[in-house]
């Protein structure tokens, strides 16, 4: 090397140490989670929830599926959670397809005669989601990262079966569904 370019080497290395993220950019950067690789559904595959599994906790005190959704949405209906999909009409934006953050409207049945609210914390698939909802084995626990799964036959989420955490595998009841109201500012996909 000559007197020359041992100059212009320090330079260089100053102004590329320049275009280097800061110490907290690198933490930062660190910190963020990487999206996981898309994920085919098997009809009776173990659910991948990309956070922690599926597990229920017990809160202080007993806990509906209503106002738990109500909270964990911001979405301020009252009334059975069947009557949602109805009240939501016209006030909140209503689709077929789930949304981080909608509330997955259960309809009433026989077997399910107030119907029942989820919120949607996951798109896994364009067949499974991951939701938190409350006191769906009428202990009034919350289910946190429970998958549910869309098991009509035109995959238009029409119908579901959801995880059964106690016995880690999906429940043998299909669930009809009315669809997904939407919070405030969030927006169908297409």
């Amino acid at each position: 090397m000559n007197r020359t370019t041992v100059p212009a080497i320090v330079i260089a290395m100053i102004v590329l140490a320049g275009c280097g993220p800061s110490s907290s950019e690198r933490i930062a950067a660190a910190n963020v989670r990487q999206p996981p690789p898309p994920v085919t559904a098997k009809p009776h595959a173990t659910p991948t929830a990309t956070i922690a599994g599926p597990r229920i906790v017990t809160p202080a005190r007993r806990l509906q599926c209503v106002p738990y959704a109500r909270q964990q949405s911001g979405i301020p209906i009252r009334g059975d959670a069947w009557t949602w999909w109805k009240q939501a009409a016209g006030t909140y934006q209503r689709s077929s397809r789930p949304v981080v953050g909608s509330v997955v409207v259960f309809s009433k049945t026989r077997r399910n005669r107030y119907g029942h609210l989820a919120v949607v914390t996951e798109i896994v698939n364009d067949r499974e989601i991951i939701a938190r909802h409350a006191n769906w084995l009428n202990k009034g626990r919350i289910h946190i990262n429970t998958p549910i799964r869309d098991v009509s036959r035109n995959n238009d989420w029409s119908a579901v079966r959801v995880w059964y955490t106690p016995g880690s595998v999906f429940g043998k009841h299909d669930y009809p569904v009315s669809g997904f109201i939407l919070p405030p500012g969030r927006q169908a996909a297409n």
